[in-house]
């Protein structure tokens, strides 16, 4: 199993005035993505709506991003590799959709903390255990701001133990949190990966030895966050440095109402006024609606600080 590192976008999925799927719009995304250099793509996660997907959608977008990838790839000499969202608050679901995702042929399959349901730490790693078996490389992905609850470090060390579990998404908000899984679960598990799950700790993530970045702002700015990233990999902290504070107005504006409303809108604000090809974003689906008139300026006037 290889270790996960670098640069992931977490993909929105593009829509149509009529709030059907662009998938033209979506196909461009990635050639736009993989010509910037991004090192892993993330569709049908959190950022792609995939709640509100129906699963014939979410067929044909990995039927659009895993060949893709894999024609990049063998033309390139690249290994860019594909993170499939396959989370569920159903045990049984999970297990369906990483089965999914290994044979479409997805790298790794995304694997969320059961939300809403709120279950026991003895729960949440019995789901990872049911998932683990599917026999694909599986990313814990917590984020207690949007499941209800906290994957602790005590039972992350149980999870870490299962075999196929490749890394996590570390999304607590915590870097104490991610700095102890580090150094209890790395140590035991080398080949363990923890990625930030929030852009704007990217860089104090990876000073303390996390592996890269599962990222949102990377749908507009590719090149930049990995640039970031890859000189964290290199241990150039300081390089790294000059771009994490260029694009903290991003990083904050990029969430100010919400995602993916605001990244869209910064997506489609880009390329209305600076002709920038490559990507599309369109409108959302409800329950997510437009970002607002006030979030819509802070987006503007980040984007006009960052110089992106």
């Amino acid at each position: 199993m290889s270790k996960m590192h670098g640069s992931y976008t977490a993909m929105i999925t593009p829509m149509n005035g009529d709030g059907s799927v662009d998938y033209e719009g979506f196909a461009r995304n990635v050639r736009f993505q993989l010509e910037q250099g991004i090192d892993g793509l993330l569709p049908l996660g959190t950022s792609g709506e995939t709640p509100t997907l129906s699963e014939d959608e979410e067929d044909k977008l990995l039927d659009i991003v895993i060949p893709a990838v894999r024609e990049w790839n063998k033309k390139q000499g690249k290994d860019v590799k594909v993170l499939a969202g396959a989370g569920s608050n159903n045990t049984q679901d999970a297990v369906r959709y990483v089965k999914r995702a290994k044979d479409k042929g997805a790298d790794y399959a995304l694997v969320v903390t059961p939300y809403y349901n709120k279950p026991s730490d003895e729960g949440i790693f019995r789901h990872f255990e049911a998932v683990s078996k599917v026999g694909l490389p599986i990313i814990v992905y917590n984020i207690q701001g949007r499941t209800g609850k906290n994957i602790n470090v005590p039972t992350l060390m149980r999870i870490a133990d299962l075999p196929n579990i490749a890394g996590v998404k570390e999304a607590s908000g915590s870097i104490s949190q991610m700095m102890e899984v580090i150094e209890k679960v790395v140590s035991r598990h080398p080949d363990f990966s923890v990625m930030s799950g929030d852009d704007s700790l990217t860089l104090p993530l990876m000073a303390a030895g996390g592996d890269g970045v599962i990222s949102v702002v990377t749908n507009l700015i590719p090149g930049l966050m990995t640039e970031l990233v890859h000189d964290c990999l290199k241990g150039d902290i300081a390089a790294a440095r000059k771009i994490h504070y260029r694009l903290q107005p991003f990083f904050r504006a990029a969430f100010c109402d919400g995602n993916p409303s605001s990244i869209k809108y910064a997506m489609n604000y880009k390329a209305q006024t600076s002709g920038m090809e490559g990507i599309s974003a369109g409108t959302c689906r409800l329950p997510i609606v437009e970002a607002r008139a006030e979030a819509q300026e802070i987006i503007r006037n980040a984007i006009k600080e960052c110089g992106i």
